[in-house]
This record gives C-alpha cells, sequence and structure tokens, in this order.
C-alpha cells in the first residue's frame, strides 16, 4: 500500500459517475449527438476510455499523451463493449497506482507535452477528468429528455 491508496475511496466515487451514465444509457442513446461538431454519446465514453488509457501507461512511464486511440471505433456504440473495456482499463490504473511507491508518489514528475506535474497532481487531474465527463454527458442526457442519475445529480447538477 501507498499514500495513494488513501485516496481510492473517493476515485471510486468519481469513477462511478460514469458507470451510474453507462447504466442509464441504452445503445440508441450512444449514436446520439448533439448539432454541431460533437461527438456521439458513445464517442464521448470511448474518449474518456482513450484519456483512461493514457493515465494508465503515465502513471506506468512518466510520461504522458493522448495519441492512444480505441483500435475499434464501434466500440462506441455498444454498452455491453464499453462497460468491460471500463473495467479492465480501471483493474489496470488500480494495479497501477498501487504499485507506485510512496518515493515515486513524492519524487517523480509526469511529463506531458506542453505541462508537467508530480505524480499526486496528476492523480487528482485523473480524477477530475470523470468529473468533466459526467458534465458533457449531462448535456446529452438533457437533449435526451433522460433522467440523470441521482449521484450525478448531487455532484454535477
Amino acid at each position: 500500500m501507498n499514500s495513494l491508496t488513501q485516496q481510492f475511496e473517493i476515485l471510486h466515487a468519481t469513477v462511478k459517475l460514469r458507470d451510474l451514465l453507462l447504466s442509464a444509457a441504452s445503445d440508441d442513446d450512444l449514436a446520439y449527438r448533439l448539432p454541431g461538431d460533437n461527438p456521439t454519446l458513445g464517442e464521448l465514453f470511448r474518449e474518456l476510455g482513450e484519456v483512461e488509457h493514457s493515465y494508465a501507461q503515465a502513471f506506468k512511464t512518466f510520461k504522458q499523451d493522448f495519441e492512444y486511440r480505441h483500435p475499434d471505433p464501434t466500440i462506441a456504440g455498444s454498452k455491453a463493449r464499453l462497460g468491460e473495456w471500463f473495467k479492465t482499463l480501471d483493474s489496470e490504473i488500480e494495479t497501477t497506482l498501487t504499485a507506485l511507491s510512496d518515493e515515486d508518489i513524492q519524487s517523480k514528475i509526469i511529463v506531458r507535452t506542453h505541462w508537467q506535474a508530480p505524480v499526486m497532481i496528476m492523480f487528482h487531474t485523473y480524477r477530475e477528468c470523470f468529473l468533466i465527463f459526467a458534465a458533457k454527458a449531462a448535456v446529452y442526457f438533457r437533449a435526451l429528455k433522460k433522467p440523470l442519475p441521482d449521484q450525478v445529480l448531487w455532484w454535477i447538477g
């Protein structure tokens, strides 16, 4: 165990926003696209997974880029496939975070192209990705006239 594992309870509660939204959506909902140059709701979920993948790699290598794209873009149309992928990503990132030493957490810097930050800051930035995602997804749910899960309403509004 390391000092990051003490943060897992809040991380799990934040990641749960994604899971609640995916559970509340249908495969048909995933095809919905807001007007303008916007992704479908499913593509928004897929993009979150791609970001999660980039963080998993960053916590392993201490370098981060956002170049990864899921090899099968059609995953964006399937709740079941997205859900299985998210379980794999969540497990990978939790294993990676648990494996870090407290020395890594205190001293390592994760480098991005235009920004760098200590591991703990990147951990919080990672968690914030789920809040940003939930706020975006809430707009889609409102446009679809679908009720938002209670926890999403409590956290996002």
